[in-house]
């Protein structure tokens, strides 16, 4: 009898446990940025790489770990940049045109894969609750740095005029990638957001 070898099989790439994580990670990046959560399996993300599930299950629990990561990473690539580019802006710049830059990261980051970013916001409840909370504690640190920026008073109008900001933000976002993320109508959202925050406040150095 002949041993017959199948040809039709994609040989599995043996790579470094760091570099498989890295592999899956990246597929699962892929994935959930193009497809709401409950849509994206193991299975396809697996698949993707050359893998077995049970190798996937190897470096995350589930499903809901791996989103987590991916989630965890693109928020922490946002405040990189976003300090990254504090950190290179004129010293005794005023802390509106600060403000204005890293907003436009924001912005950057949003147009990077605006349908991704915008899901959780129309469809609240979809993602697992601990990648809610996840998101949760971001927006707490993310108005600890606006204060720490602002130095507003420490008044409750104050605290409610930051995180009210937020809310600006993201519904004025929403808007802008109903319309394709238009570059032309980027900086006339920034006012606006800046312009609401100003009026909250009362003054910028309230």
């Amino acid at each position: 009898m002949v041993n017959m070898v199948r040809s039709d099989r994609k040989p599995r790439r043996r790579l470094a446990p760091g570099a498989r994580r890295a592999a899956i990670l990246s597929a699962a990046i892929e994935a959930f940025t193009t497809q709401p959560y409950p849509e994206v399996t193991i299975a396809t993300i697996a698949a993707s790489v050359g893998a077995s599930n049970a190798l996937v299950y190897r470096y995350f629990t589930s499903k809901e770990e791996l989103y987590g990561e991916v989630v965890r990473l693109a928020i922490a690539e946002l405040a990189d940049r976003q300090a990254q580019c504090l950190a290179g802006l004129p010293a005794g710049l005023a802390a509106r045109e600060r403000l204005k830059a890293v907003t436009a990261i924001y912005l950057d980051h949003i147009a990077s894969h605006p349908q991704a970013w915008a899901l959780p916001l129309r469809r609240p409840g979809m993602e697992p609750a601990a990648v809610a909370e996840l998101r949760a504690q971001a927006r707490q640190q993310y108005v600890a740095g606006l204060a720490d920026l602002l130095q507003p008073g420490k008044h409750a109008r104050h605290d409610y005029a930051l995180w009210g900001y937020l809310g600006f933000l993201d519904v004025a976002c929403l808007r802008w990638v109903d319309a394709g993320c238009p570059p032309d109508e980027r900086w006339p959202l920034i006012e606006a957001a800046l312009g609401a925050l100003e009026g909250a406040l009362g003054d910028w150095a309230a």
